[in-house]
């Protein structure tokens, strides 16, 4: 089976590989155009462009594959598309190319967190389990027939980073699975019930923001859901703290949301929540590196008793 296939980030990597090493042939691979990244500006490829390079399979980067693409994946006359995490909508003349269809690696249990982020929302929202769906994609967002799925538990300890990484490479196993049953002919196919649907709109920085009078729970997930971009922060009068790492902290108190209730080496920061406390276990200060946050209390103090946006860093 000839198959192309769409993705960019790290995320996308593991489905690749699991292509290329299977019994089908990669014919191209599409994804998004280099990207200066990083303080220095340095135009970087994406991982997903490293891996093709790595086999020789041809590249392609267009900045809207229905616009300066379609020709060039007309060229290639795939049986099957497949996309994970490839960041383009696709057009109904992309769909009509692959003789199969394209089939789509959503990290999610679908009908539920469709969007662009849904393994910071699944965190977010605290769901105790998540997991990947095989879709065959249609001209809408994540609204086509669902082929396969696989559940993967979420764990206190996981982040948005490691749950996607658990992800892919459950994704990876599945879409092999996915292709292989398409071929003989045996896949499931299920429409997807839109009363079960969830759509998560994107992040962005402001999410990132520690309102302390919100429950402690719901602090512990958004710290863990914005980990590792776009990071969760407490202001101060230093400027912006970010909160890499956080767990609930049993403290019996009176104070104010967002008071500092305990700042040394030994015992940690530990800041008053809307029913209870929080402690910020990993931490970057403005001008900073990031630091488990009693490595940052050896060297500088905190003042306890105060507001966090109100002290000095």
């Amino acid at each position: 089976m000839r198959i192309v296939f769409m993705g960019t980030p790290e995320f996308s990597t593991p489905s690749l590989q699991a292509l290329i090493d299977s019994t089908d042939e990669v014919v191209g691979v599409f994804t998004q155009p280099d990207r200066p990244k990083g303080r220095g500006g340095k135009v970087q490829m994406s991982p997903v462009k490293q891996l093709a390079m790595q086999y020789d399979i041809p590249v392609f980067q267009p900045k809207k594959i229905r616009v300066d693409g379609l020709a060039d994946l007309q060229k290639l006359a795939p049986d099957l598309c497949v996309t994970a995490a490839f960041g383009q909508i696709l057009s109904q003349a992309t769909l009509d190319v692959p003789k199969i269809g394209t089939v789509n690696v959503h990290a999610s249990l679908l009908p539920r967190h469709r969007g662009s982020s849904p393994v910071n929302w699944a965190i977010l929202q605290d769901d105790a389990v998540t997991g990947v769906t095989t879709m065959l994609t249609d001209a809408g967002i994540d609204t086509g027939d669902m082929l396969l799925k696989r559940e993967v538990s979420i764990t206190d300890q996981d982040t948005a980073g490691s749950l996607l990484e658990k992800l892919s490479c459950t994704g990876a196993a599945l879409l092999v699975e996915t292709v292989q049953r398409l071929k003989a002919g045996n896949c499931s196919r299920e429409k997807q019930t839109e009363a079960d649907m969830t759509y998560d709109p994107m992040l962005n920085k402001e999410m990132g923001l520690l309102n302390f009078s919100h429950m402690t729970r719901a602090l512990f997930c958004q710290v863990r859901a914005l980990n590792p971009w776009p990071c969760a922060y407490a202001q101060t009068t230093a400027g912006m703290l970010k909160v890499w790492g956080a767990k609930p902290y049993a403290f019996i108190h009176s104070a104010a949301p967002g008071t500092v209730l305990v700042a040394d080496a030994k015992q940690g920061l530990v800041i008053a929540t809307g029913d209870g406390a929080i402690e910020l276990t990993e931490i970057q200060a403005p001008n900073s590196k990031r630091m488990p946050a009693k490595t940052f209390l050896l060297g500088r103090q905190i003042a306890v008793n105060t507001r966090l946006e109100e002290a000095t860093i």
